[in-house]
């Protein structure tokens, strides 16, 4: 096996990630112009990012209240038991739900936390009765309702001064 060096991101590596981040269709003259390059530098920079595997994903935020989806809930879940099966059935069920935003397998009292969006609280009941509680190993629902978004971002935050790349992680269990 040989061994790599790690990748550094210098700040202009930082700066493209912040622009994009904040406008994913920026235009490559825009984005060289802002991070002070020239345009086929920056594209150079931006698709050296992109093979370093960086970017998940493009896309566009919507507005849920302009869409009439103004209930925010999360919602805690307890399976009747926490093993591998249970976990698997769960999570391929809720995967198929388009209300729900995010879903994480969380320590703690509940094994799961989701976030579901929906237009009002007939959508949320309908929601509870006749999915979620009819879902393989569900034994326990708490829902809280946000009052208010106070903070919501989707940019990470990166050191301006740049940063090492960890290294890539691999499938192997080394502890076991």
């Amino acid at each position: 096996m040989s061994m790599q060096p790690k990748q550094r991101l210098d700040r202009i590596d930082i700066g493209i990630l912040n622009q994009l981040q904040q406008n994913a269709r920026i235009t490559n003259s825009e984005l060289a112009r802002a991070v002070n390059l020239s345009p086929t530098p920056c594209f150079n920079r931006v698709r050296a990012l992109e093979k370093a595997g960086l970017f998940r994903q493009h896309v566009t935020l919507l507005s849920p209240e302009a869409l009439g989806l103004s209930i925010n809930v999360f919602i805690q879940v307890s399976l009747e038991k926490q093993v591998k099966d249970a976990l698997a059935r769960f999570e391929q069920a809720i995967s198929e739900r388009p209300e729900v935003m995010e879903c994480y397998l969380m320590t703690g009292d509940a094994d799961y936390l989701l976030r579901v969006v929906l237009p009002d609280v007939a959508a949320l009941e309908r929601f509870i009765l006749e999915r979620l509680t009819k879902m393989p190993g569900v034994s326990n629902i708490r829902s809280s309702f946000a009052l208010k978004q106070v903070r919501y971002k989707t940019a990470l935050p990166l050191p301006a001064s740049g940063l090492t790349l960890p290294e890539p992680k691999h499938d192997e269990d080394d502890w076991t």
